[in-house]
């Protein structure tokens, strides 16, 4: 930093200092007063506003209170603007606005009144950072939108909004960013302050950054060092070429990595997971359960492939990877290298579909439709040969999943019926309690996580034979939100339990739930029940009638006639329950092996309070710690006291990490914008209400904001929400599911960036229906 020129004053004062000195940006011209000034000789000051060379011209009246911009609070906002005035039409009561909006303060007298001429013909305006604050990581976040009204940032209102980041080591690629870049480190240096909170604004005629304002950015955090740093990303962007390369096991010259497709860890895990969380996510599904699974339902062989890579702790998925499992075994070659070629690069061009990669872009089971969605590998050059090869393959595997009596599905479901009797037995027998943890994880692979796999598959196929009874036209909307609404899932049945049965049966059957399922600090149900649940009577929600669904003649008919056609072994009876067994399957595969994992992580956590650590620290723990101390003769303490060490050091790097959700070139990881999201709308239904998050005692009415969809939060449906918006999520999630069987209209995998927007409202209206959020207020 080079020696300070600039000291802050006001936000009146500090423009009215820098605007001598800035040669990277300029600053509109401005006249201030105080408040006192202003009482004592209204009709004076008026007259210097009118004298001012843009004084005749719309103009804006700002807020410049002292202590506004203060070094240990913005106070953003909490002060009035009033743009687009004239001396002769509203001035004088703009000053009083802004007056009043400074309340009884006794040091009224001594805030200022800032007057600007009216900026117009603005191309872009918003606020910038030069540091990330909730981490202290050094990147300049920007976030930006059309338009002068910077509260369309600030507000969470904008309808086009730009999320930006670049490391501080790195000049951003695009000339406006740039050039903000440039400003923002003049700033930090004529200042001497390295955090910096700016409003900027650009004009259609000029490419020069204007200054609307700049404060100190109050950070609760240390500010890291900015090489290294930048060390810790270039190794995430070596990795990423590396995993760039073609290589001889996979079909395919590249990949992509993303926080949302296949397996999804953004929303079971989330994108910055504990290591624990991580740890045992891999053990249990994405290091080799994923690819036993595919490849026991005949799609390629991946088992020594992990699906899911950590850079630096942030989870992606491996999409390559990803899209060799969902090519049949058969089909091999040249082919199979063309299909994964085609995948990755159409996620590529349209990276909104990363959450729906398998609707959307991969072919991995035959439905009624497949015919005509086919045509899109047509126009990407696969021949009429290509089109019917994969077809053919497509249509054997769908009906060995799904065959009536003989479908792979029917064994999956039989092991989870193995696993709750392999449970009770761990629990019952005199074992210690490392031996307990083992082999309710062992279990829980074997046979829990593996035949999920297996069940959420089938649950998939049974989702996108839906959507096909609909693309055709046999099925509306209406009739497959009433088939849904009308399956006894899981949840629907905690749902209706939470509002009936005595608080203990209740917790007996469900209490294994928590809201982060593989997260030792999220608390069960039963650690925790009042958090989740009120229990007087009358509080709960009543169960819904769900509607009656029938298909009529007609309909069994032209399914029967379509199933004949395609070469699918069932017939509309048989696909229907089908339909229903799978969707059903899913959900209560997923309940079962929960309560393994749920019930080892509590005897973890005791294990941990026995010896001396506190759940938060037993987050930091790994997995492999626990196959360590059950096949060793280890000292429990000095090998937890090992592993949370090295998972503290290896946590506080994933902090500091930002990257996008989807990388698809090494250099993004330097300087990136978040994507713009395709949200998930589910339902057609409308709701207004208050936004909310989960730790609100009273859900009534509300739209509640989730992070992620995991099905922990099911006890929400109980409080009688209004709506829900999750960040991520897919169309097929449980939390998407769940609100189609209830009729709840929410967004599922809104992204961070339309999530932050909506986060920052008051009152919000989800018109599902028309594929919109509103803010009202």
């Amino acid at each position: 930093m080079t020696a300070v020129t600039v000291t802050f004053g006001t936000k009146a004062e500090t423009l009215e200092r820098l605007a001598a000195h800035l040669t990277a940006g300029r600053v509109l011209p401005l006249l201030h007063f105080s408040v006192a000034d202003w009482q004592r000789s209204p009709d004076a000051l008026c007259g210097s506003v009118r004298a001012q060379p843009w004084g005749d011209g719309p103009l804006i009246v700002r807020s410049s209170a002292q202590g506004e911009d203060a070094a240990d609070g913005s106070m953003a906002g909490r002060y009035a603007s009033v743009p687009g005035v004239r001396m002769d039409k509203g001035f004088v009561d703009a000053v009083r606005t802004v007056i009043a909006s400074y309340g009884d303060d006794r040091a009224k007298g001594m805030h200022r009144v800032l007057v600007q001429p009216m900026l117009t013909d603005v191309r872009l305006s918003g606020v910038a950072f030069t540091r990330d604050p909730a981490s202290g990581a050094p990147y300049l976040v920007v976030n930006a939108s059309r338009g002068a009204d910077t509260t369309a940032v600030t507000g969470g209102a904008g309808a086009d909004l730009i999320t930006h980041y670049t490391h501080l080591s790195r000049t951003p690629s695009e000339p406006w960013l740039a050039a903000l870049r440039r400003l923002c480190d003049e700033l930090r240096a004529l200042l001497g302050q390295d955090a910096l909170d700016l409003e900027f604004a650009f004009a259609d005629d000029d490419g020069t950054p204007i200054l609307l304002q700049v404060r100190p950015l109050v950070m609760t955090v240390a500010l890291l060092d900015v090489a290294e740093h930048a060390r810790l990303v270039a190794l995430v962007e070596h990795k990423v070429r590396l995993g760039n390369r073609p290589h001889p096991y996979l079909h395919g010259p590249r990949t992509v990595y993303g926080v949302m497709p296949d397996w999804n860890p953004a929303e079971i895990i989330g994108v910055r997971p504990r290591p624990l969380a991580l740890s045992l996510y891999r053990e249990l599904v994405t290091d080799s359960i994923w690819a036993y699974q595919r490849h026991n339902y005949g799609y390629r062989n991946l088992r020594s492939f992990p699906l899911m890579v950590s850079f630096n702790g942030l989870p992606y998925i491996d999409v390559r990877v990803s899209f060799n499992s969902f090519i049949p075994a058969d089909i091999d070659g040249e082919l199979a290298d063309r299909l994964v070629a085609h995948y990755v690069d159409r996620l590529i061009a349209a990276p909104t579909l990363h959450d729906k990669v398998e609707f959307e872009i991969v072919f991995s089971c035959y439905t009624v439709d497949l015919p005509q969605r086919l045509a899109r590998l047509g126009e990407a050059g696969f021949s009429a040969d290509d089109r019917n090869r994969l077809a053919i393959s497509l249509r054997c595997l769908t009906n060995r999943i799904i065959g009536r009596d003989t479908g792979l599905w029917r064994a999956d479901a039989a092991k989870i019926k193995v696993l709750e009797q392999r449970r009770a037995a761990v629990l019952n027998a005199d074992l210690d309690p490392l031996t307990r943890i083992y082999w309710l994880l062992e279990d829980c692979k074997r046979y829990g996580t593996l035949p999920f796999a297996g069940l959420a598959r089938a649950g998939f196929i049974a989702n996108q034979t839906l959507r096909s009874l609909v693309a055709i036209g046999v099925l509306s909307d209406e009739d497959v939100a009433r088939f849904m609404a009308g399956i006894d899932t899981v949840s629907s049945r905690l749902a209706a339990d939470a509002g009936r049965m005595p608080q203990d049966a209740f917790l007996e059957r469900y209490g294994h739930l928590r809201p982060g399922t593989y997260d030792i600090l999220s608390p069960r149900y039963d650690e925790a029940p009042d958090q989740y649940f009120t229990w007087a009577t009358g509080d709960q929600v009543p169960p819904r009638e769900p509607p009656r669904f029938a298909l009529t003649l007609p309909q069994m008919r032209h399914i029967n006639k379509l199933l004949a056609e395609h070469g699918l072994e069932h017939d509309v009876v048989g696909l229907f329950d089908f339909l229903e067994a799978a969707i059903c399957g899913r959900e209560h595969a997923k309940f079962v092996f929960t309560r393994s994992l749920s019930d080892a992580l509590s005897i973890l956590r005791v294990l941990g309070e026995e010896h001396g650590f506190t759940p938060d620290d037993m987050s930091y723990a790994d997995t492999t710690v626990i196959t360590e101390l059950y096949t060793g003769s280890v000292d429990v303490r000095a090998a937890l006291t090992s592993s949370i060490a090295r998972g503290r050091a290896a946590y506080a790097t994933t902090r500091a990490m930002l990257l996008p959700p989807l990388i698809a070139d090494a250099d993004v990881v330097w300087d990136f914008a978040l994507p713009p999201t395709d949200p998930n709308f589910i339902t057609q239904a409308r709701a207004t209400g208050q936004v909310s998050g989960t730790d609100s005692g009273d859900l009534s009415g509300a739209i509640v904001l989730i992070q992620s969809a995991d099905p922990g939060y099911d006890w929400i449906f109980s409080r009688g929400i209004a709506g829900f918006i999750t960040a991520y999520g897919g169309v097929n999630s449980h939390m998407a599911i769940r609100a189609a069987e209830l009729g709840i209209p929410a967004v599922v995998g809104a992204g961070e960036a339309l999530f932050a927007r909506w986060s920052a409202a008051e009152v919000l209206e989800i018109d599902a229906g028309c594929r919109q959020v509103r803010v009202l207020r």
